[in-house]
């Protein structure tokens, strides 16, 4: 390809495009922010480098001529082209300024992405990002195929080697009918204390289920044959006296008010996960999700407090 230097620049083009709208010249150039003289001497040039005349002058009106007309659409599109590529080249040089693709867990998604989502746009204005939700497996074998930028999930679960930035800890609290008799008391609850209990937990392929199963063995509890999709479920089933469970403290404020619960904390060292931002380690873009991981650690602690005092008013203490 011949790179010649061009008779025309694209500010030429600009000051056509907006004698076309304005259709006066004086008015062009106070859209242009330039003197009239100015805008009519840089036309002048670009008709006399294209040898045509795009726009009839007189007195009363200004009137782009046939062959001007079809230059005027031309120009319009290279000026459209022209801002296309400063818009991807300012992506390009800021990861936080285009759109990613973040994976979710669903025992996060729910209760911390209508929080978060806003707190990142404030944030980061011009990013955009489509959340995915899925299993922990299905979003670690995504992020290696590089069809996710980044996942949000606990680093309890195996993710393989991933970078991440940590987001919070999320304690877990034993959840329990309220007329169960661990409900009587506002003491924190050991694990010994859930000996012999039944416990119900979430289906195969939820990373929370493995973590509260490995609590609930060491605590030598019974798990029930029901396994849930979902926390919501989960909830449901121990409301109505099936069983009990442990939540996360996350899914607290939205689940407490679904089902008559009594939320007790568990005793020192309450157990906890580990909720963090992974990507892959060869990703150019890890300053920038370090960032945003700070961004969604700044909307998880202003949720939390102000759902403590909320819970406070129903008698739950987190």
């Amino acid at each position: 390809m011949k790179l010649s230097p061009h008779a025309l620049s694209l500010r030429q083009l600009q000051y056509v495009v907006a004698v076309d709208e304005m259709r006066n010249f004086r008015r062009a150039a106070e859209l242009c922010h330039v003197s009239q003289p100015s805008l009519s001497a840089q036309l002048a040039q670009l008709e006399e480098a294209l040898g045509v005349r795009v726009f009839e002058r007189s007195r009363r009106q200004v009137l782009p001529t046939t062959a001007g007309e079809e230059l005027i659409r031309r120009a319009r599109r290279v000026l459209l082209e022209a801002d296309d590529l400063l818009e991807a080249a300012q992506r390009l040089g800021d990861p936080l300024a285009g759109t990613l693709r973040i994976g979710v867990i669903p025992t996060v998604s729910p209760y911390m992405l209508p929080d978060t989502a806003p707190k990142i746009t404030e944030t980061h204005p011009q990013l955009t990002i489509r959340w995915i939700e899925d299993k922990t497996p299905t979003l670690v074998e995504r992020l290696a195929r590089g069809e996710l930028d980044a996942a949000l999930l606990a680093l309890e679960a195996d993710i393989g080697v991933l970078e991440h930035a940590e987001v919070a800890r999320d304690h877990f609290y034993v959840a329990t009918p309220e007329e169960h008799a661990l409900a009587a008391t506002q003491a924190p609850v050991s694990l010994d204390a859930l000996d012999e209990e039944q416990v119900l937990l979430l289906d195969d392929g939820h990373c929370l289920r493995y973590q509260t199963l490995q609590l609930c063995q060491h605590a030598g509890v019974e798990e029930l044959g029901f396994r849930a999709t979902s926390l919501s479920t989960l909830v449901q089933m121990v409301a109505s006296g099936a069983g009990i469970t442990l939540l996360p403290a996350l899914a607290i404020p939205t689940e407490v008010t679904r089902g008559r619960l009594s939320i007790r904390p568990i005793a020192v060292p309450p157990p906890y996960r580990t909720l963090a931002l992974v990507w892959r380690p060869a990703s150019p873009m890890t300053a920038a999700l370090k960032e945003l991981a700070q961004t969604m650690c700044a909307a998880y602690e202003d949720a939390a407090e102000r759902n403590r005092s909320r819970l406070q008013a129903l008698g739950v203490m987190l």
